[in-house]
């Protein structure tokens, strides 16, 4: 007898997809730690799609606790040698008629700076050019930036420059487009108020002159608020720029010094997603989504940028800081640190960057090699990475298998090596980085910190909750036991 099949509908099809994925793992071998338990199966750990990120038979939790979801935004971006020259072109196409070009005096007289402006004028667009954004920039020269803006009313921002330029534009738009809202309102709480940005921006374009940051992906915005003597910024999808320009040619004028402090940015963005506690562990869930945060936790989605930015930085910054001729090295440090951008603007940062704003705001008189300033600078890349080794060692065992994994991305032979050892191993790999590499200081000794800068240094820190909440094995009440462990990393930070 002749049998009949007949084909599944894509309803069933989708069923049968669901119930294949059910059949699997129940949980993804990089994001199935439970806070206090250090044991974990020998499931693989590079590819963060091994295995399912949660049940699909999982029951939500309706008590409103934990997450149970993750967004993903970023910029759109465009990638390619020479591609500064169709800004103008973009301008026009979004219908702009009045632009405020925003970049700083050393970028002013680069290449990218006169692409951009031959470019608008080609397009007959109008423009106005704000010259005077500083160089880690603080509260009060965001204030002025603002107070520059308003009064000519553009419809699009155009940031030239690396990330001080592009959190300055960013912040320029958002208190143009809301000239009612208080300074202090959209800053991170509990330094500010922590209000969500309640609608959209004009749009903004950012074509970024170093490879560091990944300001031109991301909606988190960084300044230096002098009263409280620690950096701080603001965070919201809102705030991302419409278009990422990253063309390679622009990072070529960057001094080998920059080179290094920006790449050491990327590094500590790509290790401290890549480690974030898990998104699906935060809390409190939000009442609704426009309050769900940038920073959400390590995702399988920001996981892929993150690991493949970490390879490539390990593999290219040394090259990139050697030799400025090297073409093929800057060219993947801008793209690592686009990368980067897209894994750490979704999943957040940790305690390095933490630590570091208020390194950068106490600085006690250090200036960076390389730095052509009278004055003293700590370069943001190197306040974050001075504290890597001491933080990574700390970390390690809430999930030892993404720290050895990042090791291995450092050329270390994991094959041997115990999950009780991964933090020390880790931690041995960056501080032989930071050595190789070169000019770096070999922990804050070296940058004139004593113990006698411990007290504020923490104080500078504990503020920084929107970073501490993802930092795996710390103590968040806000008391004495996060004050403790907080001081003693500052401590074991002091040397290498």
């Amino acid at each position: 007898m002749a049998i009949l099949r007949v084909a599944p509908t894509r309803a069933q099809q989708a069923l049968n997809l669901l119930r294949a994925v059910n059949a699997g793992a129940n949980a993804c071998p990089c994001h199935s730690h439970t806070p206090g338990a250090h044991t974990h199966g020998p499931a693989p750990i590079i590819n963060p799609f091994a295995g399912r990120v949660r049940s699909l038979a999982t029951p939500v939790d309706h008590s409103r606790q934990k997450e149970y979801a993750f967004e993903v935004a970023a910029s759109s971006v465009r990638f390619g040698p020479g591609c500064t020259k169709e800004v103008g072109m973009d301008v026009k196409n979004l219908e702009a008629k009045r632009v405020m070009v925003v970049t700083d005096k050393t970028v002013s007289k680069l290449d990218a700076m006169k692409q951009v402006i031959e470019g608008l004028e080609r397009e007959g667009v109008e423009y106005n050019v704000y010259d005077q954004v500083r160089v880690e920039p603080k509260d009060s020269s965001i204030q002025e930036a603002i107070a520059y803006a308003r009064p000519y009313q553009p419809d699009l921002f155009l940031a030239v420059g690396g990330g001080s330029v592009i959190d300055t534009a960013k912040l320029m738009n958002l208190y143009v487009s809301f000239p009612e809202a208080e300074f202090l309102d959209f800053v991170n709480a509990p330094i500010g108020k922590g209000k969500p940005i309640p609608g959209k921006l004009k749009p903004l374009i950012a074509v970024p002159t170093t490879a560091g940051t990944g300001s031109e992906t991301t909606g988190t915005a960084i300044f230096d608020l002098v009263s409280r003597k620690a950096k701080t910024g603001i965070a919201h999808r809102n705030l991302k720029p419409t278009l990422g320009i990253c063309d390679p040619i622009n990072t070529r004028t960057m001094p080998s010094a920059v080179h290094a402090a920006s790449g050491l940015d990327v590094l500590c963005h790509s290790l401290e997603s890549w480690t974030a506690v898990p998104y699906y562990e935060r809390v409190p869930r939000p009442r609704n989504p426009i309050e769900r945060p940038a920073y959400q936790g390590s995702n399988p989605i920001s996981d892929i940028f993150s690991l493949q930015s970490l390879r490539s930085t390990v593999k290219y910054l040394p090259r990139a800081v050697k030799d400025p001729d090297d073409w093929e090295a800057q060219s993947n440090m801008l793209l690592a640190a686009t990368l980067a951008g897209v894994g750490f603007g979704n999943a957040g940062v940790h305690l390095c960057h933490g630590m570091s704003y208020p390194i950068s705001s106490q600085n006690p008189g250090y200036k960076h090699a390389g730095y052509v300033t009278n004055v003293p600078i700590i370069p943001h890349g190197v306040s974050v990475a001075v504290t890597a080794p001491a933080v990574f060692k700390f970390t390690a065992s809430y999930n030892p298998e993404r720290h050895l994994a990042a090791a291995e991305c450092f050329g270390v032979d994991i094959s041997q090596v115990k999950k009780e050892s991964a933090g020390e191993v880790l931690s041995e790999a960056l501080a032989r980085f930071l050595s190789d590499l070169g000019d770096q200081p070999s922990g804050l000794k070296a940058m004139g910190f004593t113990k006698d800068h411990l007290d504020t240094l923490v104080n500078g820190t504990m503020p920084q909750h929107r970073v501490l909440q993802l930092v795996p094995n710390l103590d968040n009440s806000g008391g004495e036991e996060q004050r403790q462990q907080l001081r003693t990393l500052f401590e074991e930070a002091m040397e290498h």
